[in-house]
Formats: structure tokens, C-alpha cells, sequence
């Protein structure tokens, strides 16, 4: 039994192993992170190689890159202790891989390391990181999913010849449309990898805790930077705000993860699913939600009409 369970939970994970690998992103950036591997140790590649090995093996790595190797190893273990998603330690590996790659085809040959260099900005320019495609309860913030008209005088909606609102006062309008609705919205840009990384973690708090009364929503302040301003987001690729999940009640900010601290800097936070529900009270907010969804879902009771539709006034 120790043996099955595990031979089924592979068999398990096959298809979702083969659409994992079937996007371009991932096979491409295993081969660049095993790109020195192979030119050292495949044969018909690895001959007429420089080394600085004793026996003079061209094909066997030596003693200089094993130390370079070993505290790649380091690093990566180092970083991965903050990761929550397999993504996220998939990420750092490959990342790390391609920098030690990057001095080890320059330490062997100067036009080998340009070479990795271009293969390496090549890839970065032409191959992005798969976004999230899952299943979410999540209201997309912008200007052309906003619906809103703002009444005239007559009480007609504004016409096509009035300029468009801008994203701010379309994101103002739905957050006020009802106020008895609590809003947790994250603050993402694309080109984040830890939004990305986070991204399934949002949605699936989404799919367990959205209700009637209270709703998740997210804003690509790398797209909108009037609402990143507004709300002191900073989209700086050094940036440490990134994502920002803020916690709206009544159409106002009521909490923020990460805190800013007072040299406007991000205070470290894990961007985990159990850091979000202890910090944002997510189970409280949830029951608080639904008692309050009730009376708005039940309504007054209308007095019950005839079959035709005439009530007992009109006979």
C-alpha cells in the first residue's frame, strides 16, 4: 500500500504534469538552466572544451565550477524558504540556474558567455511567464468592465458624445454602488512574478469566500497609474508593494497588506492563503457577509395578487 499510493497520486497528476510542460515557458527555461550541464557533460559537445582539471578531462566538471555550482545550490535554498507555490520555487531555480549559467559559459569562453547572454534576453523578450487561467470569483477593475452612467438632469444616462469617465472614478463608483458590500481587492501588475505566483492562491480564496456581501476584485495598477498613485501603490520594477491586497469596507480602506512603514518602504509579508485569512479576518468577514446578505436576499413580502393579476383595490 506504501507503494500504490504514491504510483496513484503520479498517475494522478499526469495531465495536469502534461499542460504544464506543454506551455513553451517552462521546457525553455529548463534548457537554459541545464544549458552548461549539457555542453560539459554530453560528449560530442564537451570536446576541445578548456579545463583546469588535473587529468585534463574536457567533459567533467572542475573544481572552480563545482564551487560555483555548490553555492547555487545555497542560494537557491536559501530563497525558496520564502516560497509558497511550486511555482514560486520552480521560479527561483530557474532564475538562479540562468545566472550561474551565465558565469560559467563566460568563465569558459568569453564568445560562449555573450552568446548565453543574447539566447538569455532573447527568451525574457519573446517568452512570458503563463498567466493564470483558472477558475475565479474576481471582479476586474477598468474601464471597459465598469459599466457605469452617471444620471443627467432629465434622468437620462449620459450620452456617447460625453467624454469617458476616467479608471479612478470608475473604480470610486463601484466600490460606493453599495456600501454594505466589503471589498478585498489586489493591487497586480502582469510582469510581477510574485503576482503572478499569487494569483492562484487569490483565486482560490475567491472561490471559497466570495458571497452576496462580500467580493474580490483585482486592478492592474501597471496598466492604471492614476489609481496606483491614488492609493500610493508603487509600480517601480524594485518595487516591494507588489501585489497589495487592500481591504475595502463602505467604499473605504480600512486595512492593507504589505504595511508601508514610515520611510515608505513595504514591510515583509508572506502573500500566503493562510496569512490572508488570519490577517484580513477572511472567516469573520464571511459570516458577517452572508447575516447581512439575508434580509436584502429575503425582501418584503409583497401582498399575493390574483391569477390575472388584479388585486382586490382594482375589482
Amino acid at each position: 500500500m506504501a507503494v500504490v499510493a504514491p504510483l496513484l497520486a503520479l498517475l494522478y497528476s499526469v495531465p495536469g504534469l502534461c499542460r504544464w510542460l506543454a506551455r513553451p515557458y517552462y521546457p525553455l527555461s529548463a534548457l537554459l538552466a541545464t544549458a552548461f550541464l549539457l555542453v560539459r557533460k554530453v560528449p560530442p559537445l564537451c570536446q576541445g572544451l578548456p579545463s583546469q582539471r588535473e587529468d585534463g578531462n574536457p567533459c567533467d566538471f572542475d573544481w572552480r565550477e563545482v564551487e560555483i555550482l555548490m553555492f547555487l545550490s545555497a542560494i537557491v535554498m536559501m530563497k525558496n524558504r520564502r516560497s509558497i507555490t511550486v511555482e514560486q520555487h520552480i521560479g527561483n531555480i530557474f532564475m538562479f540556474s540562468k545566472v550561474a549559467n551565465a558565469i560559467l559559459f563566460f568563465r569558459l569562453d568569453i564568445r560562449m558567455g555573450l552568446l548565453y547572454l543574447t539566447l538569455c534576453i532573447v527568451f525574457l523578450m519573446t517568452c512570458k511567464p503563463p498567466l493564470y487561467m483558472g477558475p475565479e470569483y474576481i471582479k476586474y477593475f477598468s474601464d471597459k468592465t465598469i459599466d457605469v452612467s452617471i444620471p443627467s438632469q432629465g434622468g437620462a444616462g449620459v450620452s456617447a458624445s460625453c467624454p469617458p469617465l476616467s479608471p479612478v472614478l470608475l473604480w470610486q463608483e463601484e466600490l460606493d454602488r453599495d456600501k454594505r458590500v466589503t471589498w478585498i481587492v489586489e493591487f497586480f501588475a502582469n510582469w510581477s512574478s510574485e503576482c503572478q505566483s499569487f494569483a492562484p492562491i487569490f483565486a482560490d480564496l475567491s472561490l471559497k469566500y466570495n458571497c452576496s456581501g462580500l467580493h474580490f476584485g483585482k486592478v492592474d495598477v501597471g496598466r492604471y497609474t492614476d489609481v496606483s498613485t491614488r492609493y500610493k501603490v508603487s509600480t517601480s520594477p524594485l518595487t516591494k508593494q507588489l501585489p497589495t491586497l487592500i481591504l475595502f469596507q463602505g467604499g473605504t480602506e480600512t486595512m492593507r497588506r504589505p504595511q508601508i512603514d514610515k520611510k515608505g518602504r513595504a514591510v515583509s509579508w508572506t502573500f500566503s492563503e493562510e496569512n490572508v485569512i488570519r490577517e484580513f479576518n477572511l472567516n469573520e468577514l464571511y459570516q458577517k457577509a452572508k447575516k447581512q446578505a439575508k434580509p436584502r436576499e429575503e425582501g418584503p413580502e409583497e401582498p399575493p395578487g390574483r391569477p390575472d393579476g388584479e388585486t382586490k383595490k382594482d375589482k
